[in-house]
């Protein structure tokens, strides 16, 4: 074996090699996903294939699953873990030998400089409560979420609720992502939403980003997560189009005056919003993929079908397996901003979205709430 060459200092080029070496691996970003529901679950098989791939990563990436007992008696946990497969939320699919299913959020999170929220929105508030001051001080975050947090102070969007919970900077990726297609390496796009802070920005595009799944960043946080948040209202009006048989002019119809409505209200809440987001994947993109496929769209159909008399809780537990709608949910946040701010009036297909989910008008007013809209509108 050939001796290390020397060189100043008396230390020897195999010396320079180690210490980079562990340096590197020092520096590496590590990274946990928090939630495992179909979209969560798809979002760490891309990310794995990724940290895999390039060397400013550990391979590892930990996935926290909140523990269910399968029909079989076995912990989700365990199947996972045994499988490389979320047989629940998402069959079929490995999700890459490098992910670990943790059932415990705090040792989840413990060690990673980099957090993945996919989870529903309305358990938000509760999950960073119980890891706040037990994540590292370097930490950045992500946001998947769709929804919002409506408090006595006014509308509190998931990324903020993220930042002023941990004290860390948050983006947020949306766009057209139906889970069960890229699950398969169909063909997707999205968006990562950022403050100001563009290498981090660039991090997660590079996290995200694949030969089936292309990833663009813009300075927008408010406009990219409100775009994911509000088109789900919108699908919902789909649905109930969808379960009347109105045909596609009317769907149509729906989409575009959601996608004003999503607008109008997006800019009133923060006039930084930028016009040239409703144009990425986040905005018009993943509102027609949500209104054609997606959960909100087909429950509501059901619920239309049904004429409104079988509840979205109901047909939820039926539909989904335990995945839980977003729409819904949100119309009611909506409703509560429009009505506390005297915008009802504004904001129509929002108004008539929440008030037949929650049985107070038929599904049919979906097509007749056209007749309340302002002039100057």
């Amino acid at each position: 074996m050939a001796p290390a060459l020397e060189v100043q200092g008396g230390e020897t080029v195999s010396q320079n090699i180690v210490l980079n070496s562990v340096n590197d691996v020092i520096n590496r970003s590590k990274v946990t996903v928090i939630g495992s529901g179909n979209w969560g679950s798809v979002a760490s098989k891309l990310i794995a294939s990724n940290t895999l791939r390039l060397n400013n990563f550990h391979d590892e990436v930990r996935m926290w699953v909140y523990e269910e007992t399968l029909p079989n008696g076995e912990k989700l946990t365990d199947v996972i873990n045994q499988t490389n497969e979320n047989v629940k939320y998402l069959p079929g699919i490995k999700l890459g030998k490098n992910v670990v299913a943790d059932p415990d959020l705090e040792n989840a999170v413990r060690d990673a400089n980099m957090l993945v929220f996919v989870t529903p929105h309305q358990f938000m508030e509760g999950i960073c409560k119980r890891i706040a001051g037990k994540i590292r001080a370097d930490a950045e975050a992500i946001s998947l979420v769709k929804g919002m947090e409506v408090k006595m102070e006014g509308p509190c969007m998931i990324s903020t609720l993220i930042s002023e919970e941990l004290g860390i900077n948050c983006s947020v990726l949306m766009g057209a992502n139906i889970a069960n297609e890229i699950a398969v390496e169909k063909f997707s796009e999205a968006t990562v939403g950022y403050r100001q802070n563009r290498e981090a920005a660039e991090r997660w595009v590079q996290l995200f980003y694949t030969h089936y799944f292309i990833v663009t960043a813009v300075q927008d946080v408010e406009g990219v997560e409100l775009c994911g948040t509000l088109k789900n209202v919108v699908a919902i009006a789909a649905g109930f189009v969808d379960g009347l048989e109105m045909g596609n002019n009317t769907k149509a119809a729906i989409m575009r005056l959601g996608l004003r409505e999503m607008k109008a209200f997006s800019k009133l809440l923060f006039p930084s919003v930028k016009d040239s987001t409703f144009f990425e994947s986040c905005g018009v993109a993943d509102l027609i993929t949500t209104c054609l496929g997606g959960r909100n769209r087909k429950v509501a159909e059901a619920y239309a079908k049904n004429g409104g008399k079988r509840s979205f809780d109901e047909l939820e537990a039926e539909m989904l397996q335990g995945q839980k709608l977003q729409g819904v949910s949100t119309a009611r946040e909506v409703y509560e901003v429009l009505s506390h701010r005297g915008w009802l009036e504004l904001f129509p297909l929002f108004s008539t979205v929440h008030e037949i989910s929650s049985g107070l008008l038929p599904p049919s007013a979906i097509v007749e709430y056209s007749e309340k809209l302002p002039r100057s509108f």
